[in-house]
């Protein structure tokens, strides 16, 4: 039985899912983040290990409504213009509008741009109090390159950026808060173990996808082992019962038997004052896992009123 591992677009995602479908191969789909994938375009033979939208807004969400940066704020959204982006602005936008925040201008921004000077002018004439990039991969370091050029005094925050993309904006170009799947810092004894492993055989530390797909790997194992079968439908039932996982974190993780989704513990990102990193992997620190250790992990997730999944 074959199974399909990978992916971290969410275009090219939606197309592997259907071919997976279309030939009842179990497809874990490691990387790509839309809503819609575990929404209304989910299906039988899909899972998905990374958060979703939903919950990368919702955890940097909590940390804006912990600063009281929410509430009757206007905010100024720079949106990625394809599937991944649109997802993403829908999702804040639903954050916002329950949490009372003002939403006073979104600019969609082609995949191509690299020059953002016309988009952070209307920022500057708008005099936003936050300012949220809903933009993905060398596009996020780019604007937050470019933002700091400019000096605005508006603060930033974004729902996406994976920790390869945070690391190449380099040590004093980063700021704001950002949600994370999963950090080499997190202080878990089996994340530990796995980050130092992996970095004696790299020679550097695993950023995000490098653990996601070691713990997908990891689940596989786990469900082969335990219904000692590699027959997809046995594979899928195993899954839908929604049996618990080691994902090197302080909770286990497990996938939600009604749209596939691994419900799991988020972090926010921040970087550190300039200065103080040790190297050029050490200049991000790792906020407390969302949600707190006393409340549910279905808190940070879609409902099933919020998502039209239907396996």
């Amino acid at each position: 039985m074959p199974v399909l591992i990978g992916e971290i677009n969410s275009a090219s995602a939606l197309t592997i899912m259907q071919v997976a479908d279309r030939n009842k191969k179990l497809f874990m789909q490691v990387g790509a983040r839309s809503d819609a994938l575990r929404g209304k375009n989910c299906n039988k033979f899909t899972f998905h290990v990374d958060i979703p939208n939903t919950v990368m807004v919702n955890t940097v969400g909590k940390a804006l409504l912990r600063d009281n940066m929410v509430k009757d704020k206007k905010f100024f959204t720079l949106t990625a213009d394809y599937i991944f982006g649109h997802d993403l602005l829908n999702a804040a936008k639903r954050f916002f509008g329950a949490n009372q925040g003002n939403l006073i201008g979104d600019e969609l921004i082609a995949t191509d741009v690299t020059d953002f000077s016309p988009y952070l002018l209307k920022i500057r004439q708008a005099k936003p109090d936050v300012v949220c990039s809903n933009l993905a991969g060398n596009q996020v370091t780019t604007l937050i390159k470019q933002y700091a050029e400019f000096d605005l005094p508006y603060p930033i925050v974004g729902f996406n950026l994976n920790t390869a993309d945070a690391w190449a904006a380099g040590d004093g170009n980063l700021a704001g808060t950002w949600p994370t799947v999963w950090y080499h810092t997190l202080d878990v004894p089996a994340s530990k173990s796995f980050v130092e492993k992996f970095t004696k055989k790299n020679g550097k530390p695993p950023e995000n996808h490098a653990w996601i797909e070691y713990v997908t790997f990891k689940m596989m194992a786990q469900a082969m082992n335990e219904t000692k079968s590699t027959d997809t439908d046995k594979l899928i039932a195993y899954f839908e019962k929604e049996t618990q996982f080691d994902v090197l974190k302080a909770r286990k993780a497990y996938f939600r038997s009604w749209d596939h989704q691994l419900v799991q513990e988020a972090y926010t990102f921040s970087p550190k004052p300039k200065g103080q990193a040790k190297d050029k992997w050490d200049f991000i620190a790792l906020g407390a896992a969302v949600p707190g250790a006393n409340e549910p992990l279905e808190m940070i997730n879609s409902t099933k009123e919020q998502n039209p999944c239907s396996l």
